[in-house]
């Protein structure tokens, strides 16, 4: 076939939001996308992919897609932090994920398991009887004490990393204003854990922290913004993601109805639950990439570094991949859900996303034999510019046991 540049959609300017009605009217666009304009170049001049063949292609290939947008859009002007695994191509990238993954370890996740139990358990204990803002009240507050406390960080400063991770999240970057927050939020958090790094390699401690400043991969160590990046992403992403999961876990139990009684009474099912949730409602819609040389994406030309946007959100709902996409089948093959990325940058953070989510649904039904979405409260949403697939608020209604 012989590419062709994009063609413009003279309907719409941009995806439309989520927000607008729970995010239906995205997903039937989505659809139409997958089938009629797979490659889509937006006013902007970025580009759009929709199909789960093509984003898990792209994301299989750092060689040809890099993830150093910040460089590349900035004709080298610029460098990603370091650390900042995301933004890392290889071999660099490779080198740093050796060194986080010696210390972020599946057996250090497991652990955590009585620590969050105890943590969520705390946080219920302190919600109203009757009902609550699930987001508000448990969803934020819970990864963010979970993974301030696997960095050291002392409970009383706490409240800041609250602070920081809800800024990261709801400032408009794109105004003035919001880039002036930014800005200043990014600074403060980088000083604030550059002071516990610089404490770790004076004197050890028994946390995170200091096990990322002692980590050694072939005679190799992470400097000092290696760790304040880790740090920092660990809780931005780690954050969004359980806060999110935990957020549409409960949104998508209660739009089925009998679900949360079965899980109630079978709890094996809430691990297969929980990976239809991630199909279906993955807590991010898109990552970047930009090519490093003219490509072919679905028959149509990509310049080298132009900001490509691959839709997981989409992919996720290809009925080329998944039968019945928009139907919601707990116990559907799932393995190709790419809900967290796929290939290099695959989240290092899912294990413990999973099992913040999985813990905390528990301990809710054990708790309550009632757990409904409040729809007499108006429900709130991420708008597209944050990139997040989930509720700012979630109010709902519970019965005890």
């Amino acid at each position: 076939m012989t590419a062709v540049p994009a063609p413009a959609t003279p309907e719409l300017s941009a995806p439309p939001e989520v927000g607008l009605d729970g995010g239906a009217t995205l997903l039937a666009w989505l659809r139409r996308m997958r089938d009629e304009q797979p490659v889509w170049q937006d006013p902007q001049g970025r580009y759009h992919v929709f199909r789960h063949e093509d984003v898990q292609r792209i994301t299989a290939d750092p060689a040809t897609f890099s993830s150093d947008t910040v460089s590349r859009l900035s004709g080298g002007e610029r460098q990603p932090p370091g650390g900042t695994l995301l933004l890392l191509d290889p071999p660099r990238h490779g080198k740093l994920r050796r060194l986080v993954s010696k210390v972020f370890t599946a057996k250090m996740v497991t652990e955590l398991e009585p620590r969050i139990t105890e943590v969520a358990t705390g946080l219920l204990d302190e919600l109203d009887e009757d009902g609550f803002d699930l987001v508000e009240a448990f969803a934020n507050p819970l990864p963010v004490i979970v993974i301030s406390s696997m960095l050291g960080v002392p409970p009383s400063d706490r409240p800041l990393f609250q602070v920081w991770a809800d800024s990261l999240l709801t400032v408009n970057w794109e105004t003035p204003e919001g880039a002036e927050v930014l800005g200043r939020t990014v600074t403060e958090l980088g000083a604030y854990l550059q002071q516990h790094v610089t404490e770790r390699r004076a004197r050890e401690h028994d946390d995170l922290m200091s096990l990322l400043v002692r980590a050694e991969v072939d005679g190799e160590r992470l400097n000092d913004e290696d760790v304040v990046s880790f740090a920092a992403l660990l809780l931005l992403a780690g954050h969004v993601t359980t806060s999110v999961l935990l957020g549409n876990m409960l949104l998508a139990a209660d739009l089925e109805p009998g679900l949360l009684g079965a899980l109630r009474t079978d709890r094996t099912l809430i691990t297969p639950f929980t990976e239809e949730v991630l199909r279906s409602r993955p807590p991010f819609l898109k990552v970047e990439r930009v090519p490093t040389r003219p490509v072919e994406i679905a028959g149509v030309e990509v310049p080298e570094n132009a900001m490509t946007y691959l839709w997981l959100l989409s992919a996720n709902r290809d009925e080329r991949v998944f039968a019945e996409p928009d139907r919601f089948l707990p116990g559907r093959p799932n393995a190709r859900q790419m809900a967290f990325g796929h290939g290099i940058h695959y989240c290092l953070g899912a294990p413990l996303a999973r099992m913040e989510g999985q813990i905390a649904l528990n301990l809710m039904l054990d708790r309550y034999t009632g757990i409904r979405v409040d729809r007499e409260r108006p429900l709130s949403y991420f708008d597209n510019r944050v990139n997040v697939f989930g509720l700012r608020r979630l109010p709902l209604t519970v019965q005890r046991a």
